[in-house]
């Protein structure tokens, strides 16, 4: 039945046929008005363009500092790691699959908030020395990676 598939109703539209006589409502400057810089060839003007006045980005006043090399990190407690099974891999990948990260992107910190109870072999960017305390007193292992 694939030969009597159709789009429906409203979903396909004309295209707008411009220029082609006066008598079509769109003729002569094509829906473009007179003159000026929208009924050139071209002239659309960037983004943010205002003109020629001055665009509100440079009208602003810009404050503070922003560092470009600033290391962000995704940041676990170690409770969330009561999650996995004993004696699992718990690493960047594992923490997306379990939804406790969104991207492996960032770097992974580990923090010593909640108990953990598993022995688990955790490898992370960085750990809170609470975490790591915690991670070791449950049989587990804290691999800086």
């Amino acid at each position: 039945m694939l030969d009597r598939l159709k789009a429906p109703e409203g979903a396909v539209k004309k295209r707008k046929r411009l220029g082609r006589g006066e008598s079509s409502g769109r003729g002569k400057t094509s829906g473009r008005g007179h003159k000026g810089q929208r009924a050139r060839a071209g002239g659309k003007g960037s983004k943010g363009f205002e003109g020629g006045q001055m665009p509100l980005q440079r009208r602003l006043p810009k404050r503070g500092f922003v560092n470009e090399f600033k290391v962000k990190y995704n940041l676990i407690n170690v409770g969330g790691l009561s999650i996995f099974k004993k004696n699992d891999v718990v690493d960047g990948q594992a923490l997306k699959e379990a939804g406790l990260i969104k991207s492996t992107r960032d770097k992974i910190k580990i923090l010593g908030d909640g108990d953990i109870k598993i022995p688990l072999n955790v490898k992370a960017n960085k750990f809170s020395a609470s975490a790591q305390k915690k991670i070791l007193a449950a049989g587990g292992n804290a691999e800086v990676i």
